[in-house]
């Protein structure tokens, strides 16, 4: 070991922290900052910095979860959950539709028919034939009661925090129910994770220290001139670290385009040499253009697929555009003059100026359906927002290509022939597969699938013909094919990699070397 070396390289965190303790000692995080008076950031990099050395190793590991009560999780807590809501105003005021009990408990319909399906299901409410909600008289089942219990208890704690390992077999099991790790502003729990890390210093760091002391270096040496060092003499009363004036300056690198942003314009160059006019909008939204006005139940499960992020200041627009809202409106209610027999409630007019963060591209083609041309063909790039896991195939922030094709003689197969030319011509794709979808405002759907060499099959996309429900409510009387391409997805293979969290890496020298296919 070149001691010598060793003690050049030595920052003052580092030093301190050698000369404090011996190998003997269980050094954390929290020990640095109550003893040396450290913060987080310094103990983590001392730990380090001293590991990079040979000179400090990891003693044990120790994770830890807590769940955290959130503002709704107060909320419930304080006016009982939206189950609990449910079953007393029924109890209290007798049979009542889903709207009627929306209304009576200040729940949205959204909210009130998620929460009517487990009650259902444990006998505790019943749909009778004038098709309102009835109670069964039975009891409330215990995932309820004991998620009753674990609200009050955390609502009351300091904090606010539950630590897993206080809570029995039921309370984790029903607190999973209501808890997240990520957007947890719509869950009552938010799930936080830590890990406390025990360090030991190398019995070697006893020569270091030896020839620190020798040395006379104390961690307290000077490292940065200031002008009030210098007008108050105080640097003739200290000592300078040493300066290496032999390292090298930073390379001089040219600049040039972001590969991933280089891709994008790739995209939009081709659609646009292909006839289409781009089109585009705001990154925030009403519930209305995000949903309603694409046919999507306001009280349906199918909106889970679009977890969105609400808008705290302020929280509603202020009016939707006429004609549109009536029409959609009523699209919902009967089915208005689209021929359909609609969705059979009664539209919330207060959820529909919702303010969200844009969830899917689609809400652009929704904008774009009454000032359509017949016949016509737009594209949009759009970034969307949806709470969803971080994997190497799915991101909360991502983009999406979007679009539209108007026309009498618009059918199935143009449609397939776009997503070919996306998967092959714009992804780079050698293998392409076609799987029936689902999505409330197309019909028939079609989810476009693509082979990576390494991450194997994964959805590009998904598409379809609009439903007459949401081409008839915004003025428009022909077959509109749409599409919704993940963008970054076809980046993976337009770019050889493998993660989408590749495309946003601040590693600058794997950037550098990245080089598109196109």
């Amino acid at each position: 070991m070149d001691i010598q070396n060793i003690i050049k390289n030595l920052h003052p965190l580092e030093i301190k922290v050698l000369l404090k303790y011996t190998e003997k000692d269980e050094l954390s995080s929290e020990k640095l900052q109550k003893e040396l008076d450290y913060k987080e950031g310094h103990a983590n990099q001392a730990f380090s910095w001293l590991g990079g050395k040979n000179l400090l190793s990891v003693a044990s590991r120790t994770p830890h979860t807590f769940y955290e009560i959130t503002d709704l999780g107060r909320e419930y807590a304080s006016k009982g959950t939206p189950e609990d809501r449910i079953v007393e105003f029924v109890k209290s005021n007798g049979a009542k539709t889903l709207p009627e009990i929306a209304a009576g408990t200040g729940l949205e319909q959204k909210d009130v028919g998620s929460a009517f399906g487990p009650l259902s299901k444990d006998g505790v409410l019943k749909m009778n034939a004038e098709k309102k909600a009835e109670y069964t008289g039975a009891a409330l089942p215990p995932r309820i009661t004991v998620a009753k219990a674990l609200l009050e208890k955390a609502a009351k704690a300091e904090n606010g925090q539950l630590n897993n390992k206080d809570l029995s077999a039921d309370e984790q099991a029903a607190i999973a129910n209501f808890a997240k790790k990520r957007g947890a502003a719509d869950s009552a729990f938010k799930i936080i994770e830590r890990e406390t890390v025990i360090y030991k210093l190398d019995p070697q760091v006893k020569e270091v220290v030896e020839a620190l002391k020798k040395a006379g270096i104390t961690g307290n040496e000077i490292g940065e001139l200031t002008p009030k060092m210098l007008e108050s003499g105080e640097w003739k009363k200290g000592t300078f670290r040493g300066y290496n004036i032999a390292i090298p300056p930073a390379r001089i690198i040219p600049g040039r385009t972001n590969p991933y942003v280089q891709f994008l314009e790739h995209v939009k160059d081709k659609l646009a040499s292909l006839g289409f006019q781009e089109y585009d909008g705001p990154l925030v939204e009403t519930e209305f253009w995000n949903g309603d006005a694409l046919f999507m139940p306001q009280f349906h499960a199918a909106r889970d697929i679009h977890d969105v992020y609400r808008i705290k200041n302020p929280t509603h627009a202020k009016a939707i555009e006429e004609p549109w809202l009536s029409n959609v409106a009523a699209a919902h209610k009967d089915g208005g003059n689209t021929g359909s027999r609609g969705w059979n409630y009664e539209f919330d007019h207060e959820f529909t100026r919702r303010l969200v963060l844009r969830s899917q591209g689609t809400v652009l083609s929704a904008h774009q359906l009454h000032k359509a041309e017949n016949p016509g063909k737009y594209f949009g790039i759009a970034r969307c927002f949806r709470y969803d896991k971080v994997d190497a195939t799915h991101l909360s922030d991502f983009y999406q290509t979007e679009g539209i094709i108007v026309g009498e003689d618009a059918n199935l197969r143009n449609l397939l022939g776009m997503l070919e030319m996306f998967a092959k011509e714009v992804a780079g794709a050698e293998e392409v597969k076609y799987v029936p979808g689902y999505f409330p405002f197309t019909e028939p759907s079609i989810e476009v699938h693509i082979k990576h060499p390494v991450l194997g099959w994964f959805e590009l996309g998904g598409s379809g013909i609009f439903r007459p429900e949401v081409t008839k409510a915004m003025g428009l009387d022909c077959p509109v094919l749409a599409w919704g391409i993940g963008i970054d997805r076809m980046a993976l293979m337009a770019l050889g990699l493998n993660d989408l969290r590749e495309l946003f890496s601040e590693n600058i020298e794997e950037v550098r070397l990245r080089k598109a296919k196109f």
